[in-house]
């Protein structure tokens, strides 16, 4: 069995696949497989991962058909028998000390979790360059050069994830300096294989990262969190969230909240309730609601209040902060 297992769904990704794969054969670190799902992909990105594959028997090519990227996902984990296991999505890529810094991270503190972060300043230069016509296929992050001693990159462990996960904050640190997971991506974090084996994601939604992060949440794992920068983040400009229609976006989001709230209404104490509710859940309904300017038609309307009302009946609106309730009010006055 391998160390690490990393789990790449690819679909339309030609274009950006070679960058990706070569960043993992890369690695400093090289006790890997890269598990590569074809998830129905009509472009030539199922032949360029066989052609990895042929070449280096790390690599692991498995064809499906089309289900979307929680699909993807799933159909790739029994294939990842690594005791860790990471994700990245096809269009992006990673440091080349990723896996070293993250592996010895989990194996000093015997973590569940290392999250580290992504490069915030280059996906901003890449929607720039773009909006001013300028080609950013071979623009390289600065920082994928510089190298870090992998023993004395500085970290935080915890046993309490809530004490550090957020989605509120814009910044790295909270008002004590404490360093933060700063939402809740899926794809810049390493996890214990155990941890996430019986945790599957939605499949046919779109940000299933958050009712997925919030399962794991619930467990209380031990997280050690890096604040490096080891992950490169692109914007696809063609790609399924810039170019989904807001209703969909909006019932997948109502769809993660529905689900997640179920789960910590039946197992959650009441310290994780409120820390999820206060640091992520209100956060997803802000952002669900706000759809709501985008709706058009009538049956867009319609779908949009029906699905206001089953956060509704789920419970969701029943003890609100007062710093959302303004918000509620909205909602309530929306769905009559």
């Amino acid at each position: 069995m391998p160390s690490i297992s990393i789990i790449i769904p690819m679909y339309n990704v030609e274009k950006y696949l070679r960058r990706c794969l070569d960043s993992v054969q890369n690695q400093t670190f090289t006790d890997w497989t890269a598990i590569c799902v074809d998830d129905g992909s009509p472009d030539n990105s199922g032949k360029i991962a066989e052609e990895y594959a042929a070449r280096d028997k790390r690599f692991i090519v498995v064809h499906k058909e089309n289900g979307g990227l929680s699909d993807a996902r799933n159909a790739g984990f029994p294939y990842a028998k690594g005791k860790y296991i990471m994700y990245l999505d096809s269009d992006d890529f990673i440091h080349p000390q990723t896996m070293e810094i993250a592996y010895k991270a989990a194996q000093k503190n015997r973590s569940d979790i290392v999250s580290f972060t992504y490069d915030r300043f280059y996906r901003p230069q890449l929607m720039v360059m773009h909006k001013l016509g300028m080609n950013t296929d071979d623009v390289a992050p600065f920082g994928i050069r510089k190298e870090y001693n992998a023993d004395k990159v500085k970290s935080r462990t915890t046993n309490d994830v809530f004490d550090y996960a957020t989605e509120s904050a814009h910044n790295m640190f909270n008002l004590n300096r404490r360093w933060l997971i700063k939402h809740c991506q899926v794809w810049k974090n390493l996890y214990r294989r155990d941890l996430i084996s019986d945790t599957p994601f939605i499949k046919g939604i779109l940000f299933e990262d958050f009712p997925w992060w919030s399962a794991l949440m619930l467990k209380s794992p031990k997280v050690t969190v890096i604040n490096l920068p080891l992950y490169y983040y692109i914007p696809n400009f063609g790609g399924i969230v810039l170019s989904a229609k807001q209703l969909r976006i909006m019932q997948s989001l109502c769809t993660g909240i529905k689900t997640a709230y179920a789960l910590y209404k039946e197992r959650a104490t009441d310290y994780q309730m409120t820390q999820w509710q206060d640091k992520f859940m209100w956060y997803f309904v802000k952002w669900a609601f706000r759809k709501v300017k985008y709706m058009k038609t009538s049956e867009e309307i319609n779908a949009a209040r029906n699905e206001m009302i089953a956060l509704r009946d789920v419970g969701v609106f029943d003890v609100v902060p007062n710093k959302w309730y303004k918000m509620v009010s909205k909602i309530y006055n929306f769905i009559g």
